[in-house]
């Protein structure tokens, strides 16, 4: 693949100011790419941005729209590239060789996907600011699964915000999951881990992605995350746990505040008690009722598939 052919493929919904911002970074990428939006029924005058923008767009109805399987009909549609970069409406390329750097590693035939760095946004927390210095270091790596003793289930770690698959990979293990509540990114590459391919974290290559979550927010993203790992025991029996990685990551996170903003302290100590009591309740969901379930996670639209019934 020393000219490969790319696809850059974008999930759209309700966000026409974000994709206007992301639209524009591409258009200076010095990489070839043809580029596909697939819409979920917006209502806030994104898919007219989508289709003055790109002659490949896709509208769906928004009860449809499924994390792994609203990616994977896009891959399904669009055969025949070499690798399918996503991002998602709230990111922008940081640099002009951003899709470039992010396809790099696939000069290594072993190497099945890639995630790109992510930067905060201009506006982020400082507890957002911290969340992507600690998950996305400026250096490059490349992991396989004799990782896993070492670095436990940060081996599968990927997000789709930006990251790039190379398609007989992606074809090998099934493509994405059609009916996960979410983290199809990590549940795909744990799937290629598992069948002797490479995943890349790619440090050169930068968006701006960071979300400044609510208290509330973040509880239901990581019921969610409980959810999905309670649903997919087969990765963490695959790969261990985070290994003390919530711990570390709360040291860091005060380190990261200091004494300038201790009057931060409080709410960093809530928001992670509050994240770990998410995520428990979320490993425990088959116990939960779907209405409560709805309540608690940050996805409801998922409790309507009847995918959603325990399995």
């Amino acid at each position: 693949m020393l000219t490969p052919k790319i696809a850059c493929i974008i999930p759209t919904y309700n966000g026409r100011n974000d994709l206007v911002r992301l639209l524009k970074s591409l258009t200076s990428q010095t990489s070839t790419f043809d580029l596909f939006i697939v819409d979920s029924s917006s209502k806030d005058g994104t898919l007219e941005v989508a289709k003055s923008h790109c002659s490949n767009v896709l509208s769906i109805p928004s009860a449809e729209f499924n994390h792994g399987g609203t990616r994977q009909l896009m891959i399904d549609r669009n055969p025949g590239y070499d690798i399918y970069v996503f991002l998602t409406q709230d990111a922008y390329l940081e640099d002009h060789q951003a899709i470039e750097k992010i396809v790099s590693p696939f000069i290594d035939a072993k190497v099945a996907a890639v995630c790109g760095r992510q930067l905060p946004h201009l506006d982020a927390s400082p507890l957002a600011q911290h969340a992507r210095a600690y998950n996305y270091p400026a250096h490059t790596r490349i992991k396989s699964l004799n990782d896993a003793p070492k670095l436990g289930i940060k081996t599968a770690f990927m997000s789709n915000s930006f990251a790039a698959y190379r398609r007989d990979s992606l074809l090998e293990v099934g493509g994405f999951p059609q009916h996960v509540i979410f983290a199809e990114d990590m549940y795909t590459t744990a799937k290629m881990l598992l069948a002797g391919w490479k995943i890349a974290y790619q440090g050169e290559a930068s968006c701006r992605h960071s979300h400044n979550y609510t208290i509330t927010e973040e509880f239901q993203r990581y019921f969610d995350m409980g959810v999905f790992h309670a649903r997919e025991p087969w990765i963490r029996n695959s790969f261990g746990g985070a290994g003390g990685e919530g711990l570390s990551y709360v040291k860091s996170e005060f380190k990261f505040l200091g004494l300038s903003r201790f009057y931060l302290w409080p709410s960093a100590a809530i928001r992670n008690g509050c994240k770990l009591l998410a995520y428990k309740l979320g490993q425990q969901e088959s116990k939960l009722s779907i209405p409560f379930k709805k309540r608690l996670g940050m996805y409801k639209r998922y409790w309507d598939s009847p995918h959603a019934e325990k399995k």
